[in-house]
């Protein structure tokens, strides 16, 4: 039997069909709940995967069963050849056709370069923004960018690609006061808002329980505005969403902390630096880029892959007493 001839299923009988591919750890802004001011130190770039090596990953992990796939970072579009990744993990061929290709961004530089992303098989995008407010952006990233947000999600609209979904954050004494604004917001632009409870992934480790807000919260604040139905099934999806007023739009709630999805999770983990993580809370990686460069075959890369899944806990964690913080942030992670 070989190794690529069952699907990849952990010890609790989740099939892996979902792969996040952080292409660099480098942003072009500085979150205070992602990274300090200064930043933290970057991969070496010899340690960053060339893109021939993300493709024989990806390929391999198809042959295993992946359908979709994530490009994340830090943030993907400073990747010089972006344009070209996309291009050929979109003509990898899967169990159920050609792999589906989305990016998460924060959309800075997407005007200049969304033709040719959409050009080379892009077919969904989720862009982050925490805030409406320039003046509140400048103080969160640490960069004075929120036009150039803007301007990339405008881009994104008028592309065509959806469903198109905005990523908030949601923080207490930061952006609590204006979730209502948000989902207006990006209603405007024919988007999907998409509110994610904080979780314990900063560089500085100060996340606490205490400060985070809840996704039952967040409801109860869009609800003194907007009226909200339950819609949909679930399934592996983190998001539960509501019709808003009725539809066709909707709004997604991603309660990872307060009302985890473990038991349902689809994904794998490939870090910028060639690590598989078989959750976003792993403390451990499996190192497939020594196996790359030292002459590993396909069976190995794919026997390394099922050693990692077999491996996954039952879930997260966070809410045990002995629950330990990732060492590596969510910028070195990626999303």
């Amino acid at each position: 039997m070989s190794v690529f001839d069952a699907p990849l299923t952990d010890r609790y009988g989740r099939v892996h069909r979902d792969l996040r591919i952080s292409l660099t750890d480098k942003c072009n802004l500085r979150c205070t709940y992602c990274m300090p001011a200064e930043g933290v130190p970057w991969l070496a770039k010899q340690n960053i995967l060339t893109t021939d090596e993300i493709e024989r990953i990806a390929r391999v992990l198809a042959r295993l069963g992946i359908v979709e796939l994530r490009l994340t970072g830090g943030e993907p579009l400073l990747r010089p050849d972006i344009v070209d990744v996309v291009r050929r993990l979109s003509a990898i061929e899967g169990a159920e056709g050609l792999l589906r290709v989305s990016m998460t961004t924060n959309a800075i530089r997407l005007d200049r370069v969304i033709d040719d992303l959409v050009g080379a098989g892009l077919e969904r995008l989720n862009i982050s923004l925490d805030t409406v407010s320039p003046e509140r952006f400048a103080e969160l990233t640490r960069r004075d960018r929120f036009d150039d947000v803007v301007t990339g999600i405008r881009a994104a609209q008028q592309s065509g690609l959806r469903p198109l979904k905005l990523n908030a954050v949601a923080m207490r004494g930061v952006n609590d006061d204006e979730f209502c604004d948000l989902l207006r917001f990006a209603l405007s632009f024919d988007a999907e808002l998409r509110f994610i409870e904080q979780m314990p992934l900063d560089a500085g480790h100060t996340w606490s329980r205490a400060q985070m807000v809840p996704g039952e919260e967040i409801r109860e604040q869009l609800e003194r505005e907007f009226t909200l139905t339950p819609f949909g099934e679930r399934g592996s999806s983190p998001a539960e969403e509501f019709l808003v007023d009725g539809g066709p739009a909707t709004v997604g709630v991603i309660a990872s902390v307060s009302a985890p999805f473990c038991g349902a999770c689809d994904r794998v983990r490939l870090t910028a630096d060639g690590q598989l993580r078989n959750c976003l809370f792993a403390r451990t990686e499996s190192d497939l880029l020594t196996l790359l460069r030292t002459g590993g075959s396909d069976e190995d890369i794919a026997m390394m892959i099922r050693r990692s899944i077999a491996g996954k806990l039952a879930g997260h964690g966070i809410d045990d007493p002995g629950f330990l913080q990732p060492e590596r942030p969510m910028s070195a992670i990626g999303g």
